[in-house]
């Protein structure tokens, strides 16, 4: 198959659709790698134990989860997303994006661990962002990011707590500590994840002036930006 008519096949508009599913998967891997790499490497040289070898290890996994997670969650998404309209005559209601973000976060970061702990935190404090929007604090915004992760932390606290602390080093400052944080219980963090990336979706579909433009730029880049490219380079390499 020459590339001309490689190229002719994914700028058809028949394939659009299922291709930009395609296209989300590639953008969520990058993003992913993107955004947990620098993350993972930092906080290991800063705080992390153990021989450089080890670090490399948790880095790496730390990494190739995140940006699986986020291929998967792009894939069901945009999936569900088409499954609906297609069952609703080609058009898209309003409640779709919730729906799709619903199942996607269920199965993709409903699960408990330590990335999907961290990603459900941020997109609380990108919701109460939002909330700081609407009541035009804006000029605060510095303290804003600080005010407004503390605030994820609070709302996720509210969780119902698992029975058993978390996993600790022997060396680390929680092993001394008379107070053992204990995780959220694994069915209601379930819920909780679910519920999140629910809103979160039909929040940047419907009122997408009001997110953070951190968010809304990361968010892009991962539901429109792939839906748009030109040939084979655009539909895999880069963006257009």
């Amino acid at each position: 198959m020459s590339l001309a008519l490689l190229n002719e096949i994914i700028t058809n508009p028949v394939y659009h659709d299922y291709l930009a599913i395609l296209k989300g998967a590639r953008n969520g891997f990058v993003y992913g790698v993107k955004v947990r790499f620098p993350h993972a490497l930092v906080m290991s040289i800063l705080f992390g134990r153990g021989s450089w070898q080890s670090r490399a290890k948790v880095i790496f996994r730390a990494t190739k989860q995140h940006a699986f997670n986020l291929a998967k969650f792009v894939t069901i998404y945009k999936s569900l997303l088409l499954l609906q309209k297609k069952m609703n005559q080609g058009k898209e209601r309003s409640f779709d994006t919730f729906i799709a973000g619903l199942i996607g976060g269920y199965v993709v970061f409903g699960e408990r661990n330590a990335v999907n702990e961290q990603v459900r935190v941020h997109d609380w404090a990108f919701l109460g962002d939002t909330f700081l929007t609407l009541i035009h604090l804006l000029p605060f915004y510095g303290f804003a990011q600080i005010v407004l992760y503390v605030v994820s932390r609070v709302v996720a606290s509210f969780i119902p707590r698992a029975s058993t602390a978390y996993h600790t080093a022997p060396d680390s400052a929680l092993s001394a500590s008379t107070v053992k944080p204990l995780p959220p219980d694994s069915k209601y963090f379930t819920v909780f994840a679910a519920l999140s990336w629910g809103a979160v979706m039909w929040l940047f579909r419907h009122r997408g002036e009001t997110i953070q433009p951190g968010m809304f730029n990361s968010m892009k880049y991962l539901y429109l930006d792939s839906n748009a490219w030109k040939d084979l380079r655009t539909l895999f390499w880069h963006n257009t």
